[in-house]
This record gives structure tokens, C-alpha cells and sequence, in this order.
């Protein structure tokens, strides 16, 4: 039979397009994001904890509308920018400068903030001493704040991994089909900030490795699965990569400057250094194995 589209691994044939028709036929007045809930019960399709995969269902949906196959009801939400860069609320932070020796700081208070009232201090702190600013993930995600002497000093990222990555996909070695089935177990670190009135000689080091013990519990926590391996791009042309070296990280090269919307292969951004580290010794034997395998 034959397949409109492949979506997210996912193969929509023409008896789906004519569900959806039929679903906004019959809710003449519900939003995109209603619709898509409605489509996820029908499919079953979840995420591994058992919540919808809404977004995913309406980037889907966005995909057919755009292309003629059907035609959704008029967004709820418009902007002149993508809704991912919408506007993050500051939240005013009194700079408390730090400078000391890492031993002489005191214990440090590691939080992670998803889903908690904190996740939005992390957003404005990020988004305004961060170089590249916030950009609201899709799919999975957290975020942690670190605090110490009772102020905030960094803020750390996480997102769901990339699906294609030419220099991690060589390293891993997996196939096609391990990279569908297994690249949920991937995390792909967006932002890290230190914030800059902080000056402590190690200290990113030493957070890198501290969250990275404590990174794939908490996602369990979070989204009901583990993570094996984890990754980050650094820009050759502004930094040096030198703490997650000293962390054990891996350079597994470099990307070819193509976004995933590249419509040629000529590079549209700069070249990123693409860095990795695992959190289980068998992360390969993991990661290569098929589903059923």
C-alpha cells in the first residue's frame, strides 16, 4: 500500500490522512493541539511514560497541511517568530560574585528543575547570559540549576538527541534500525552556562561529571526510560572544549555545518565540534541492538 509520508519513523498511508480529515470534519471547532490528542488516542501513540506525543502529532499534521493532503483549523498561537523563541520572562537575578578555589565553595545544591518552579529561573538565566540565548525544546527535556552559598552559579540543558549525526553515528557503529529503535536512549546537552560573575578554576569540569552520574536516573525519573549516552556541540571558533576534555569526554569530529532543514549540501552555519560521553560501559552493545535482538 502505498505511504503518504515517513514521519519520526513512522509511516502514514493514505487511510490515516482520510482519519484526520475525518477527525477535523468532526470537531469542527477544536484546536490543532486538541486534535492531535485525539489522533494519539487513536494510534496509540505514546511516549515511553505514557504521555501523548502531541507535539510530535502536530508537527505531523502541520507536515500534510502544508503539503495539500489535508487542512487544519487556523493555529490558536501566531507570531512573526517561531513559537520555539517566544519570549522568556526575566526573572532579575542580584549578581553574587564567586572566587574561590572549588574545595573552599561549600557543597553545592544540584537541582533538577523540569516541571518545578524553578525551570522558568533557568529559562531567564539562560536566555540572558547564555551567547545563543533560550530556545524551547521539543521532545524530551530538563534542565538543572546549581546553586551554591545559596545563589544560583550554572544552569545546565538537556534535550532529546539529534536523529542523524554523521561522526556519532560512525563512532556508535549502530544501523538504521538500532538508530530508530534506540535513539530515545541518547541525551544531547544544548545549553551550559557558568554564570559570569562566578569565577572557580574547575568548577565546569566538575559539574559535567556530577550531572552526567545523575543524569539517566533522573530522566528515568522524568520519562520512564534510561539514557546510555550523552552529547554536546562545541564552536571551535569560541571555545577550546577544554572542560569536558578534562571531564573524559570524546571528540567524535566534526559536523559539516548543514541544519536539518538543509535543502543543499552546502554548509548554512558554522562548523560544530561534536563531544560524547557514555554512562554505561556497554553503551555500544546497548545502542546497536535491534529491537527483538
Amino acid at each position: 500500500m502505498d505511504t503518504v509520508l515517513e514521519f519520526r519513523g513512522r509511516e502514514v498511508r493514505p487511510q490515516d490522512v482520510d482519519f484526520i480529515r475525518e477527525l477535523i470534519a468532526a470537531s469542527p471547532k477544536a484546536s490543532r493541539r486538541a486534535l492531535s490528542f485525539k489522533v494519539c488516542e487513536a494510534w496509540g501513540w505514546v511516549q515511553p511514560n505514557g504521555a501523548p506525543c502531541d507535539a510530535l502529532c502536530r508537527s505531523l499534521m502541520l507536515k500534510l497541511h502544508r503539503a495539500g493532503q489535508l487542512v487544519l483549523p487556523p493555529p490558536a498561537w501566531t507570531s512573526r517568530q517561531p513559537r520555539r523563541h517566544a519570549v522568556v520572562a526575566r526573572i532579575d537575578v542580584a549578581p553574587v560574585p564567586l572566587a574561590a578555589p572549588l574545595m573552599a565553595i561549600g557543597p553545592l545544591d544540584i537541582r533538577q528543575v523540569r516541571r518545578t518552579p524553578d525551570e522558568d529561573l533557568v529559562k531567564s538565566l539562560v536566555q540572558e547570559h547564555h551567547y545563543l540565548g533560550y530556545a524551547h525544546p521539543v521532545g524530551e527535556h530538563l534542565k538543572y540549576l546549581v546553586c551554591a552559598r545559596g545563589s544560583p552559579i550554572a544552569c545546565f540543558c538537556w534535550s532529546s538527541a539529534p536523529r542523524h549525526l554523521g561522526p556519532r553515528d560512525r563512532y556508535l557503529g549502530w544501523s538504521p534500525s538500532a538508530r530508530k529503535a534506540n535513539i530515545r536512549f541518547l541525551a544531547y546537552q544544548s545549553r551550559f552556562l557558568i554564570l559570569p560573575w562566578v569565577q572557580v578554576p574547575h568548577l565546569a569540569s566538575h559539574l559535567l561529571g556530577a550531572i552526567s552520574r545523575r543524569l539517566s536516573a533522573d530522566w528515568e525519573r522524568v520519562y520512564a526510560h534510561p539514557i546510555y549516552f550523552t552529547e554536546t556541540f562545541v564552536d571551535p571558533e569560541r571555545f577550546a572544549g577544554t572542560c569536558y576534555r578534562a571531564a573524559n569526554w570524546t571528540v567524535l569530529g566534526m559536523t559539516l555545518g548543514l541544519g536539518k532543514d538543509a535543502t543543499t549540501k552546502r554548509p548554512n552555519r558554522s562548523l560544530k565540534q561534536l563531544l560524547g560521553y557514555p554512562l554505561v560501559k556497554d553503551f555500544k552493545t546497548r545502542l546497536c541492538a535491534s529491537v527483538g535482538g
